[in-house]
């Protein structure tokens, strides 16, 4: 293991419930972020809990750098306090009736008062909050309290930051605000930092890397464009959220290509497996463009250049491009997106802005064609071939 690395092997079982476990390698240099990404109840908190020191798994081994946090075989278990962590719990946990420098100095009571001063107004301009160290929490803004939990975590220079859904109790408007606020400074703070979270905008802001919990373990750990564009299985693609998930066949297969009989359709995909093959075909919405059936006067040009736009990366990526002609099936209001349910020999879900799919003046039944890159056809072997690791360094 890398000097500056975390190892951790990790199982706690409740009483007459689930199990949860962990099982990955995590390089501390670089500082980065790693996000723990799943649905409510797959076991992230309790992943970061142990690592806190605040629950203490039944079997296994953490190491951070040189030194052991737990072992159940020699039977350590290094407290909280004596790991050189920062915890920053959900909902802030600030004290209400202290003001901002009594809460950032809170988290290093036990130096000296010169290096507890000095200590604090270094995060007071490190987080920007001159002018506000007489404030108490009651009186900031959201953003000003997440930078004040944030600072009361680093002021001990922990070697690693544990953030249990940091943003959950924000509402959606300003949680997104905060987003690339709590990136930037978790950058500069220079710490690696391990975060909790089960909203998938939050963990593509602040991840560098991400590991995918489901029913308890680790399914998939990678970087995020590895991870959310190239699922290991179907149970991490339903994750993620991807939209279209189906099963194919491979009928021809060479040179890097793949053809895939999908339903009624037959699609190109990138991928070297064997003829015969059953496969699962998973596709992102925003990789999908509409267009109009040709012939359709007055409005190809100004529809193919809106789907462009709106949707550019399908566009140009890849080899091939697939032509899926079919029909619209029907419509779905998201904010300021349209999902949008295409019939092209299987249901295949496509996401545009409102204004884009006006340009386009098609309707539901109205005959379209979907156009989609080889290589945004992400395919999935069934047969149990592993498709990305499940433990990662780096």
């Amino acid at each position: 293991m890398a000097p500056q690395a975390l190892s951790v092997r990790l199982e706690r079982t409740y009483r007459g419930g689930p199990s949860v476990g962990a099982d990955f390698d995590l390089d501390l240099e670089p500082p980065g972020t790693l996000v723990l990404f799943g649905p409510s109840g797959s076991g992230k908190t309790t992943i970061l809990r142990c690592l806190a020191g605040l629950d203490r798994p039944h079997a296994g081994r953490i190491v951070c750098g040189d030194d052991t946090w737990f072992d159940a075989t020699a039977r350590v278990c290094v407290p909280p306090q004596r790991r050189q962590i920062g915890y920053l719990p959900q909902g802030f946990g600030l004290f209400p009736h202290l003001s901002v420098f009594s809460n950032l100095a809170y988290g290093i009571a036990g130096a000296g008062r010169a290096e507890r001063e000095r200590r604090t107004s270094e995060l007071v301009t490190l987080l920007r909050l001159e002018g506000l160290e007489n404030r108490r929490p009651g009186q900031l803004s959201s953003g000003q309290q997440q930078r004040v939990a944030l600072g009361r975590a680093l002021a001990r220079r922990p070697r690693l930051l544990l953030l249990d859904e940091p943003l959950s109790s924000l509402d959606t408007p300003t949680r997104e605000d905060l987003r690339v606020e709590l990136r930037g400074l978790l950058q500069s703070a220079a710490t690696p930092a391990i975060v909790v979270t089960h909203d998938r905008g939050e963990a593509l802001a602040l991840a560098d890397q991400v590991a995918i919990v489901i029913g308890g373990s680790i399914r998939q750990i990678g970087r995020p464009d590895e991870v959310f564009d190239r699922p290991a299985n179907e149970e991490v693609a339903r994750t993620i959220g991807v939209e279209t998930i189906v099963r194919g066949l491979v009928m021809r297969s060479g040179g890097g290509v793949l053809t895939i009989q999908v339903g009624g359709a037959s699609m190109s995909a990138l991928g070297d497996l064997p003829t015969g093959a059953d496969v699962l075909v998973s596709i992102r919405a925003e990789e999908v463009v509409i267009s109009p059936q040709a012939g359709t006067a007055g409005t190809a040009a100004t529809a193919a250049t809106g789907a462009a736009v709106a949707t550019g990366a399908a566009a140009g990526a890849g080899p091939e491009r697939n032509r899926l002609t079919g029909r619209v099936a029907g419509t779905e209001l998201r904010g300021p997106l349209l999902r949008v349910a295409l019939d092209v020999g299987f249901r295949l879900i496509a996401v545009v802005t409102r204004q884009t799919f006006a340009e386009l003046r098609v309707a539901p039944g109205d005959q379209v064609t979907a156009l989609v890159s080889a290589a945004a056809v992400h395919v999935i072997p069934l047969d149990g071939s592993p498709t990305a690791p499940t433990t990662m360094r780096g």
